[in-house]
């Protein structure tokens, strides 16, 4: 069954650490669902997943495993307790530097190295650290934008664009729904991944601890901007896999993540029907 939404059709890609690996069985879904994407908005992980997205949407969900594949925690986030103590007193404000995830960027993005490459409008939310507001990179050079989407703060650096200093935008938007909206959409599908109205397990690591209560201010704004939303657009909110014991640094559970997320969001969209503006899915309920 072929499910119809008016146009533009807006994906918002959430953040979640390695969690993000749900949104690939979330989008094997939706294709074959019949459920396409105008333009993308992600945030986090989100602009690591929606940049190949905009890039190749007919074949996002099957590139997106593969470089999944590459997306181990010792890539991602190098070194053992010593060498984070290490970073932390050299760096003062960061444990991991983000050469690892800039590598996967560059692998799999190939000679992709701008927004004019892709095939569909995509906007990487970040947060200025100095005015404290959300920003939607939408032009220039795309890996350093998806970095600045995904320095989670304490976690990695800042990136500096066009002056500003960037952080995470999860910390404001984590599921970009405004700003899907704002870049033009007239209904929108929302892949959230930190497990829809649970919180993780209770962190055992100084960065464990940073995510899980980001992780707790992501989820109330989630559930505030998806209700104002759904009085404007149809909004498709995919419930994700059912809720693991899996921390957003825990990069060992891909293969089930992507799967569960699969069988949960085809039954999900089997039995959808849409009758006009209003709320498909819930942010709090997994």
């Amino acid at each position: 069954m072929t499910i119809e939404l008016p146009g533009p059709v807006g994906f918002a890609l959430g953040g979640g650490g390695s969690l993000g690996a749900a949104q690939v069985g979330m989008l094997r879904a939706l294709r074959e669902h019949g459920v396409h994407p105008d333009l993308v908005a992600g945030t986090s992980v989100g602009s690591v997943n929606g940049s190949m997205l905009a890039l190749d949407p007919d074949n996002a969900a099957e590139r997106l495993a593969v470089l999944w594949q590459g997306m181990t925690r010792q890539r991602v986030f190098p070194g053992g307790p010593i060498a984070q103590l290490r970073s932390l007193r050299t760096n003062k404000t960061y444990l991991f530097p983000n050469t690892g995830l800039a590598g996967v960027l560059a692998e799999n993005l190939g000679a992709t190295t701008s927004f004019t490459d892709l095939t569909l409008p995509f906007g990487a939310v970040s947060v200025d650290c100095v005015t404290g507001e959300a920003v939607t990179i939408a032009e220039g050079d795309l890996i350093p934008a998806i970095l600045a989407s995904a320095a989670i703060p304490g976690v990695y650096p800042p990136v500096q664009i066009g002056g500003r200093v960037l952080y995470d935008g999860g910390v404001l938007a984590n599921v970009p729904i405004r700003q899907a909206l704002a870049m033009g959409a007239q209904s929108l599908v929302v892949l959230d991944c930190a497990f829809p109205g649970h919180l993780p397990t209770v962190p055992e690591t100084l960065a464990e601890t940073l995510l899980f209560w980001a992780t707790l201010g992501m989820r109330n704004q989630a559930v505030l901007e998806v209700e104002l939303a759904s009085q404007q657009v149809p909004v498709l909110y995919l419930p994700g896999p059912p809720v693991q014991a899996v921390t957003p640094l825990d990069f060992s559970h891909t293969a089930e993540l992507v799967e569960a997320s699969y069988v949960a969001s085809a039954a999900f969209l089997t039995s959808l029907e849409i009758a006009g503006v209003g709320l498909y899915g819930h942010p709090s309920h997994g």
